[in-house]
């Protein structure tokens, strides 16, 4: 006889729709991410131009495939928020940090910040800032890399041959599917198994996983 009880299988269970809107961590972290990655940047300066010079005596334009260390932190910060406009915020704080620090490239690391975060945002938006696996991330990286690579040949290189800046666009591209998207995935893994991520979906799905008791 039936008690009239719901059953478990009959009891509609709300489903919670995941937010785009930042929240108070959410910009805590990516001020923190940005900030330590235009540190980086600023570092990178250094070594970028014995290693590009050299690169560039080998094949004309190839500098271009050291300068993925500039794209990290757009998908960097994007991976971990997830939010719309992650990747620019990421771009520019970083960008902000470095000209602080002096760079011979001076404020005019903002606009590059800028068109590189915007890349980032063009993918991420496609896929509804919604997945997050590699291959959107490689893509997302390549966007940035593309930005770069255009931003650079009509600013710094105007004056360049055409076969100089389509090598350079190119290499820009593959320096920021390799250093910008496959290393900012790698460095969101690293981070996740410390568990200072835990409060985002990043830290739970690269964070340790529990290993299962023995029977």
């Amino acid at each position: 006889m039936s008690t009239g009880a719901p059953t478990e299988t009959s009891i509609e269970r709300p489903v919670s729709k995941r937010s785009l809107s930042w929240r108070v961590v959410d910009i805590v972290v990516a001020a923190v991410l940005a900030v330590a990655v235009g540190v980086v940047f600023k570092l990178w300066d250094f070594a970028y131009e014995p290693i590009g010079a050299g690169l560039g005596l080998v094949l004309p334009g190839s500098q271009a495939l050291v300068g993925g260390v500039w794209l990290l932190a757009g998908p960097l910060v994007a991976i971990v928020v997830r939010k719309p406009g992650a990747a620019l915020f990421g771009e520019i704080v970083a960008a902000s940090v470095e000209a602080m620090l002096g760079t011979q490239w001076g404020w005019g690391t903002l606009l590059s910040g800028l068109v590189q975060g915007v890349g980032a945002e063009i993918v991420l938006a496609l896929f509804l800032y919604r997945v997050w696996k590699l291959p959107v991330v490689m893509l997302a990286g390549a966007a940035t890399g593309l930005a770069l690579g255009l931003n650079d040949a009509f600013r710094y290189y105007a004056g360049a041959t055409a076969s100089f800046q389509v090598t350079y666009v190119i290499c820009a591209i593959i320096s920021g599917v390799v250093v910008s998207g496959i290393g900012s995935w790698l460095l969101v893994r690293a981070l996740a198994r410390t568990g200072v991520l835990s409060s985002f979906a990043a830290g739970r799905e690269h964070g340790r996983r529990p290993r299962s008791s023995a029977a």
